[in-house]
């Protein structure tokens, strides 16, 4: 309260606030930690894991003794411990479709602290859909990353996740910090960056990462910071409303769904195997190349769910899109109206076929 531009003023900000942090792992510690000793008024904590000892270099909230234990009751009850007049509501859980509305709406403002893409896309939208402020970190070995999402600027221009990237890589590109290791002073750096921005949208004080997204690297003490801008792409996979939300399966936008690929290399041979089926293009009408075959079928995917009574539910689909993404997010919709249908999924899409057909020319 003694530094100039805070003050009383700033602290009660402070203490009538509320703060959604989503993960109390290597990014959630730090950002627990200072936002419970600036003295937000309630902190919520969603993590459904429990400690276990790979994760003692970088959580540093948790300690040998806590092993086996919930990720987000230990923290709660050792944060409750630095400081008493905060108000910490516990969510032992995973943040899933069907529960992520009614879990962030009652927060003033969202942190997300995951470690995967499923929920990084699914905090996004539900704080897109709810008008939420969305500050954001991520890390990857000796890089971090940190945003503010859904917040608008001076101009009135709020971006989102999926104005960053409107697609998921596939599952298995960027490993998380379990698999790709990490140094544990990184999701400490970056999670006081995620803390700082969160007190600087609270209280006014500074002006926040709106629109931009600051890039640091440890190994050589470099920071850039890049402009963001509304992209026309991101709203393809987005849900519409709260219902789409509930019922959007995440691991399958971000690739994590298990079906039958065929590669773009064995495509024309699975096409002239003799096996009566219809390929279905769930792109829009204006994206280019089409493919001249006869069977098939244009249906873009936002049109799909109501539009899958037209498929014949007794000839196998080949479903394709530009990159593969939005196919396997068909794929599943359909498997799930029509089970016994069998479904193929185009692997890396129209772009991975026209590689494909590039290299042997």
């Amino acid at each position: 309260m003694l530094l100039p531009g805070f003050g009383a003023e700033k602290q009660q900000l402070l203490a009538k606030s509320s703060v959604l942090v989503i993960g109390a792992g290597g990014l959630g510690c730090p950002v627990l930690m200072y936002l419970t000793a600036a003295g937000v008024g309630t902190i919520g904590i969603v993590d459904g894991d429990v400690v276990e000892m790979s994760n003692l270099h970088r959580q540093v909230l948790f300690s040998e003794s806590d092993l086996g234990k919930s990720k987000a009751v230990v923290a709660g009850e050792k944060l409750q411990k630095q400081n008493s007049k905060v108000n910490f509501r516990i969510f032992n859980q995973r943040i899933l479709p069907e529960n992520a509305v009614k879990i962030i709406e009652s927060f003033d403002l969202v942190v997300d602290g995951s470690d995967n893409f499923p929920t990084r896309y699914l905090v996004n939208d539900a704080c897109v859909l709810l008008d939420k402020p969305l500050v954001y970190g991520s890390i990857y070995r000796f890089e971090g990353q940190v945003a503010v999402f859904n917040l608008a600027d001076d101009n009135g221009m709020k971006t989102n996740y999926r104005d960053l990237f409107p697609e998921s890589p596939d599952s298995d590109q960027i490993p998380n910090c379990a698999e790709a290791g990490v140094l544990g002073i990184l999701p400490g750096l970056i999670g006081s960056l995620q803390a700082n921005e969160a007190l600087k949208i609270l209280t006014g004080l500074g002006n926040p990462l709106i629109n931009q997204i600051l890039t640091y690297n440890m190994l050589n003490n470099s920071t850039y910071i890049m402009d963001l801008y509304p992209n026309s792409k991101s709203g393809i996979l987005m849900p519409k409303n709260q219902e789409e939300l509930r019922v959007t399966d995440y691991d399958v936008q971000c690739g994590i769904f298990q079906i039958e690929n065929i590669p773009a290399e064995e495509l024309e041979s699975f096409l002239e195997s003799g096996m009566n089926i219809r390929l279905l293009d769930v792109r829009e009408e204006f994206e280019m190349p089409k493919m001249d075959q006869s069977s098939v079928i244009s249906i873009p995917l936002g049109e799909l769910k109501e539009r899958v009574g037209e498929l014949e539910n007794d000839v196998p689909i080949l479903v394709f899109c530009q990159s593969g993404k939005r196919s396997l997010l068909a794929a599943s919709i359909i498997s799930e109206r029509e089970p016994n249908l069998k479904i193929y999924n185009l692997q890396g899409g129209i772009n991975q076929w026209i590689s494909f057909q590039d290299q042997l020319k």
